[in-house]
This record gives C-alpha cells, sequence and structure tokens, in this order.
C-alpha cells in the first residue's frame, strides 16, 4: 500500500523495516485490524502502514509497537493506541485531503506523523521540552519535511497569524478551547477527547468534532476515549 503523494515517510534500513513484531508484515496485521474496527478511510490505512510505529516508542517496547494498546514515551505521557489514531485521523481528514493542520500536543511524533501523510503542512505544539526533542529526532529519521514543532502552551494564544483547515488535540480538554477556534478557517473541523461532567456521562471522555460554520459552531461525540489531560504552561 502506498503512501499518499508528495511525502516520503518510510526508508529503508532495519530501523524502519524492522523484522519480526516490527516488520511491514506485523504492520499490514494492524491495518487489517483497523479495517474491522470500523476505520474505512484508505488515505489514513496507507498513513498508518507507512510510518513505523515501532520507531516512536523506547527499544524494549518496540515488540508492542503495533498492539492496539496506549504505551508510555516518557513524561508521564503515552502513545495513543492505533485504533484511536486512525479515528481522530480519520474524523479529520472527512475524505479530503488536508491543506493546514494545526496539532496540539505532539508527544512523541507519532500521530504528527500520520498527519503529515494526510496534509499539506502540519504545524504541531507540545508544551514538554524533553517531548519536542524526542518528535523532533523521530521525524528527522523519517525524513519528515512539512512538519514545524514548536515548545509552547497550546492552550493559549500562539502569537501566530494562523488559518488552517483542521485542529487536532491529543489531550483531554473539560471545554471546547476556543482561543483555538480563531485559528480554524470557515468550513474546517476540530476534532479532540472531551470530558463530559454531567450526571449521565460523570468524567467519560468522548471524542468531539467542531465543525466552524459562518454562523456559529457545530458539535458531534463519537467514540469514549481515555487521555491525559490537556494542561497549561510550559514543562
Amino acid at each position: 500500500m502506498a503512501a499518499p503523494d508528495g511525502v516520503a515517510v518510510t526508508a529503508s534500513g532495519e530501523k524502519f523495516n524492522g523484522i519480526g513484531m516490527t516488520s511491514t508484515r506485523t504492520r499490514t496485521r494492524m491495518i487489517e485490524r483497523l479495517r474491522e474496527q470500523g476505520i474505512k478511510d484508505e488515505a489514513v490505512l496507507a498513513a498508518m502502514v507507512a510510518v513505523p510505529r515501532h520507531i516512536f516508542v523506547e527499544d524494549a517496547l518496540a515488540i508492542r509497537a503495533y498492539e492496539d494498546s496506549p504505551l508510555p514515551i516518557g513524561a508521564g505521557q503515552t502513545i495513543s493506541q492505533p485504533y484511536v489514531v486512525a479515528r481522530m485521523s480519520e474524523l479529520l481528514r472527512v475524505g479530503g485531503r488536508l491543506s493546514r493542520v494545526l496539532e496540539i500536543g505532539t508527544g512523541c511524533g507519532y500521530q504528527t506523523a500520520i498527519l503529515a501523510q494526510l496534509a499539506d503542512e502540519v504545524y504541531t505544539v507540545e508544551r514538554i521540552a524533553t517531548l519536542v526533542a524526542k518528535a523532533r529526532r523521530n521525524l528527522r529519521a523519517l525524513k519528515t519535511t512539512n512538519v514545524r514543532i514548536m515548545h509552547g502552551d497550546g492552550t493559549a494564544d500562539l502569537g501566530e497569524e494562523l488559518e488552517v483547515d483542521g485542529i487536532m488535540v491529543t489531550a483531554a480538554a473539560t471545554q471546547v478551547p476556543t482561543a483555538l477556534l480563531r485559528y480554524l478557517k470557515i468550513g474546517g473541523r476540530m476534532v479532540l477527547p472531551l470530558a463530559r461532567y454531567d450526571d449521565e456521562l460523570k468524567g467519560v471522555q468522548l471524542l468531539t468534532v467542531i465543525d466552524k460554520a459562518p454562523n456559529g459552531v457545530r458539535e458531534q461525540t463519537y467514540d469514549a476515549v481515555r487521555f491525559v489531560p490537556l494542561l497549561p504552561g510550559l514543562a
């Protein structure tokens, strides 16, 4: 399965192709599982098979890289399970190629690398300096050239004149981060985990889609998920 036009993410060599539990064949089995779980967007599936998840985790965890589970990446953070990465990407893309995407919460750079396959440009913000450095190393190893990483507070004004057609937040907010909506162009979409605190869904996080229209925003909820909280400040 080929990567989308214009982006070359994989590279030759054992570090990328892997053997055994980190091989291309193992990634293909992951794609088969994602199909069974309901992921239908072929561009997303192509991106998932193209990006070697095992290089984004510690060597000791590489054998578990293609399991459908989150894994620790340091600094109290995790790399999301493949299904959640694929599902959020599918919801953001809505069947069409993205021009510019803003990602809040770079982590180790895995979701960023997937977005780089699906968008012309990715601007990603991470508050934890050690993860910024890790993501830069990982994306550099993959020769990803359409990503800009900022060490910054994704809950505040980014100090940029920025217009994007997609925003992905990879940490759980308790309310829609309205400060980010100003970067989203009309017709654009934000995808994020949103923690609910009503009587029926107290503390449950739901994948939430915010569509921006000329007369306001429309909100839809989807799968229940579990993310670390969206926090302000730098670390």
